[in-house]
């Protein structure tokens, strides 16, 4: 191992962490900087700013200090204690919830099909919305969702009808215009491709929707909204749409949008900036009562992250910044329809004596935006059916191996006699063994393997009878193959289409938005309605740094997990990987020797290289505002959602498996830190 005097450790480091203070611009240790803000501390400390329990409020509109929204879901089947708890205790001017995904627009299209009465998330009309509409209206809280899905004006009747029967009368507004399935023949003479590939439009498109903006939703609330249902937007915009309507944030003013929209990146999960799925998760008490973010945003763009008192959870640095880097690419060009954001030189500060935590957050930057939508559009890609099945006993990876290799083997026995073509693709995981780690998985002290193990049995096909053949096979293992198959979970498998996505820009000028309040059409938005055109900035060259070179060195090594957190997600087919300095001193040496070829290196078993694409492997991006690095790992989710066969198709776990990573040639950080 290379040494090197400790003494030249030390004075290297300490220029490091004067370099650090400067770039956090507060102060040397991230997790442990505690500074009071100096803007509402009463409602951080649980404490009404006036407006008096259950007194109806006016609307909040320009000039305001502060305003106050708290997100009440992540995800389409979040938990129903958010909204009480928000309600009721996050003294809030406006409440949002996130529903949508890709797949979940897949699925709102096939239920639209049906009926012409669903095709949008129910859970919000009846389990969110409804028990607590009395409250809701009485403290003056404002609605915003993305609820609408498929079928926004079939959401607000819904809502409608919940108002009524409460005996109230609240304004519902409507944005439509994201479908983009009525244009799809134009949409072949436009050629359009993947941005990812470069394919061409698929012929049996499922779904096809344009991610719209904030204004619509500003535009709603301008017109005296109480609630704003939408279809496809991006989903910041359920927070940026309020502060540009609260705050009077016109078109281009780029900074103050891009700080807006990180505002609304951090909550628009839920309770993942609130210590959900945190890497010191065994820090973050009582999760069956965690408490969902807030964010208080102030007119400059800064503002601070907490959660209702007298809940679980937990907001500090990690759990924020972590969440900041999730399901990201270039931190630097972070492309929204309103602004190209740079979130890289933001910063984190947490604010000491709040009950459950509390951070400021600062320094996003912004720049125009470019021409066109991002558009989703989802095409049935065959069919898929997955077996789950418990395996007990001695030598029980060996015996579920075996047991999936056989069912494969019978069932393409009978797709022989009965002329079927063979899988389209097959993914055997033995889940216990540490399938998934591949070369870095340990092997059993004893060396006889674990004892308990589940066989994951993916297939894929284009015809949906082959896979009802393979479903019923998976029983008859339980008699006549391995001893220790305890059942199978979930009963016989189930056959499901697979709708895959597909990628694309489309221009701004070619879509209309409208406008729509208490079921009338009162507006209809041109792209000069909604954009200021302006050219966006050229990137900047990257400059070349000579700070890593004159490192100082050492015998030690660890573990990424004792250097830094880490959180991980997916876009398509790619995940990505966030990485946050624990300390800033430990931020050089991550920069220094967690490379994209190191990344690449681990992950190597679960990436597929196209021999077409010349785009690297791995690309890593930094964050020198929270002292973090994103990598981004392309065609590695084995096609992702529904048309990947992993037991983990958004790369969830890719975090959690990098944080056994080995980082050596180290000098003794930790004694320097303490």
């Amino acid at each position: 191992m290379l040494r090197c005097p400790l003494r030249a450790v030390r004075g290297w480091l300490c220029g490091c962490r004067a370099a650090a203070s400067c770039a956090s611009g507060n102060a040397s240790s991230p997790a442990n900087v505690k500074t009071r803000s100096s803007r509402s501390t009463r409602a951080l400390h649980g404490q009404s700013r006036g407006h008096g329990g259950h007194q109806s409020r006016p609307h909040r509109g320009c000039g305001e200090d502060s305003v106050r929204i708290g997100c009440a879901s992540g995800f389409w089947g979040d938990t129903s204690v958010s909204v009480p708890q928000l309600v009721h205790g996050g003294n809030l001017d406006f409440l949002v919830f996130d529903y949508l995904s890709e797949i979940t627009m897949s699925l709102l299209t096939a239920a639209k099909a049906k009926s012409p009465t669903l095709g949008f998330a129910p859970d919000f009309v009846h389990t969110a919305i409804s028990p607590f509409i009395r409250d809701i209206q009485q403290k003056g809280i404002r609605v915003v969702s993305n609820a609408g899905g498929v079928n926004p004006h079939a959401c607000a009747a819904a809502l409608k009808e919940g108002v009524q029967r409460a005996g109230l009368c609240l304004k519902v507004g409507v944005v439509t215009g994201d479908d983009l399935l009525p244009e799809k023949d134009s949409l072949k003479e436009l050629r359009v491709r993947d941005m990812e590939n470069r394919r061409p439009l698929p012929d049996a498109l499922h779904s096809m929707n344009a991610y719209l903006g904030a204004l619509p939703i500003k535009r709603c609330l301008d017109l005296g909204a109480d609630i704003v249902v939408t279809g496809r937007c991006v989903d910041s915009a359920l927070v940026l749409g309020p502060l540009m309507h609260a705050f009077g944030w016109r078109q281009n003013s780029y900074d103050l949008l891009a700080a807006g929209s990180l505002a609304g990146h951090l909550i628009e999960c839920g309770a993942q900036s609130t210590g959900g799925i945190f890497t010191d998760w065994h820090r973050v008490p009582d999760w069956h009562n965690i408490g969902f973010p807030i964010v208080e945003c102030s007119p400059d763009g800064s503002f601070v992250l907490s959660k209702p008192p007298r809940t679980g959870g937990l907001v500090s640095f990690g759990t924020v910044a972590e969440q900041l880097v999730y399901e990201i690419g270039d931190p630097e060009r972070y492309l929204l329809p309103n602004v190209t954001c740079d979130f890289s030189r933001a910063t984190i500060t947490e604010i000491a004596g709040v009950d459950g935590g509390a951070v400021r957050v600062q320094g996003a930057r912004g720049s125009a935006p470019s021409g066109d939508y991002k558009v989703c559009a989802t095409y049935l890609d065959g069919f898929r059916a997955t077996a789950v099945c418990p395996v007990g006993g001695p030598r029980a990876a060996e015996k579920g191996r075996r047991t999936a290799e056989s069912i494969l083997k019978r069932t393409q026995g009978i797709f022989k006699k009965l002329g079927l073509d063979d899988f389209s693709s097959v993914n055997v995981q033995v889940l216990g063994s540490e399938d998934t780690y591949g070369p870095h998985a340990r092997s059993q002290e004893d060396g006889r393997g674990p004892r308990e193990v589940v066989v994951w049995l993916a297939v894929h096909h284009h015809q949906k009878a082959a896979l009802e053949v393979f479903a019923r096979e998976i029983a008859p293992a339980g008699t006549g193959m391995a001893p220790g198959l305890t059942g199978i979970v979930g009963g016989r498998p189930r056959v499901s289409p697979v709708l895959k996505p597909f990628f694309f820009l489309y221009p701004k000028s070619k879509l209309q938005v409208h406008i729509h309040m208490d079921g009338e059409l009162v507006e209809t938005l041109q792209e000069d309605d909604l954009f200021l055109l302006e050219t966006p900035p050229p990137r900047e060259a990257e400059k070349n740094s000579n700070e890593l070179q004159d490192l100082p060195c050492g015998p030690c090594r660890y573990r990424l997990e004792e250097l830094a957190y880490t959180r991980s997600g997916d876009k398509g087919d790619s995940a990505n990987i966030g990485v946050i300095a624990r300390h800033p001193l430990f931020y050089p040496y991550l920069k220094k020797l967690l490379t994209a070829g190191a990344v690449e290196g681990y992950f190597q078993h679960l990436l597929w290289r196209d021999s077409d694409s010349e785009a690297p492997a791995v690309t890593r991006f930094e964050l020198p505002g929270i002292f973090g690095l994103n990598f981004v790992l392309r065609s590695s989710l084995g096609g992702g959602g529904v048309a990947s066969l992993r037991s983990d198709p958004q790369g969830k776990a890719f975090g959690q498996m990098l944080l056994d990573y080995q980082i050596k040639g180290l000098p003794d950080l930790k004694s320097l830190v303490d």
